[in-house]
């Protein structure tokens, strides 16, 4: 029986990625800054709950050292957040926090798992990441960033534990319908750039978007494919506005966005 370690486990596409591996007969293991909150997972058979805060360094060792006592086969870093809103309205405490969490979590729980991975020859990382780490909307820089810099280090890093049989990939959805755009949104405003986003998030279709389910079903085919393939299109949204980037060209797409959104 195989097992997968999660991050940011305790609701949306963590949650349903844990469901899923489970029923297909995997060992999963859960993790969460607040396992002791969590009234769903801990009652499935074969799903063991841990504590996890990623930006916490010594709680990424205890924690994916007790991981590798049990055994782990794929790591899914999911554990993350929005930043959403105009660069000067973002201090920089928020812009830390940002990148503390998407950034420097997910590169601390892989390095903490890349000996025992390398060791064994075998292993996959699967990251989530977004289709803003392939294109960009106005007023996420700094969440475009994280995922923009998680798309360039998976390819990297593909590369370089490929020499071990490790694989590296990455799961890029559009949008998810739960309860992220509230809980995990951090927006701050600005006076000057209301306009643009009412305009911005006016764009968006909530109707277009993905269930959680169907985006963990695509976490399952890259952690079980045996594909060396890094990235995984995940969502309709996602496909067709990265296809639409592709076939125009990076300045052509970028120009059409700031149209769509801003009239020129």
């Amino acid at each position: 029986m195989k097992t997968i370690f999660i991050t940011g486990a305790s609701t949306g596409l963590g949650r349903a990625t844990a469901i899923l591996f489970q029923q297909n007969g995997w060992k999963v293991i859960a993790t969460m800054r607040k396992p002791e909150a969590e009234t769903v997972l801990g009652q499935l058979e074969n799903v063991t709950l841990l504590p996890l805060d990623v930006t916490n360094d010594k709680e990424v060792k205890n924690t994916v050292d007790l991981a590798i006592q049990q055994g782990v086969d794929v790591v899914f870093n999911n554990a993350g957040y929005g930043l959403v809103g105009p660069m000067e309205a973002i201090s920089d405490e928020q812009m830390v926090r940002q990148l503390n969490t998407n950034l420097l979590g997910v590169l601390r729980v892989t390095q903490a798992f890349i000996p025992y991975f390398r060791e064994k020859s075998a292993g996959t990382f699967i990251t989530t990441t977004s289709m803003g780490g392939l294109f960009a909307f106005p007023l996420g820089s700094v969440y475009h960033a994280t995922k923009f810099a998680l798309e360039g280090w998976s390819e990297s890093l593909s590369l370089e534990l490929g020499l071990f049989n490790i694989s590296v990939k990455t799961v890029a959805p559009g949008g998810i319908a739960t309860d992220f755009m509230g809980r995990s949104i951090d927006a701050p405003s600005h006076p000057a750039y209301e306009a643009a986003n009412e305009k911005l998030w006016g764009l968006f279709n909530a109707d277009n978007f993905s269930t959680a389910a169907q985006i963990a079903a695509v976490v399952y085919e890259a952690a079980t494919d045996g594909k060396d393939q890094v990235r995984y299109v995940a969502g309709e949204d996602a496909k067709a506005l990265y296809a639409q980037r592709t076939e125009m060209g990076y300045e052509a797409f970028r120009k059409e966005m700031r149209k769509n959104i801003f009239g020129s």
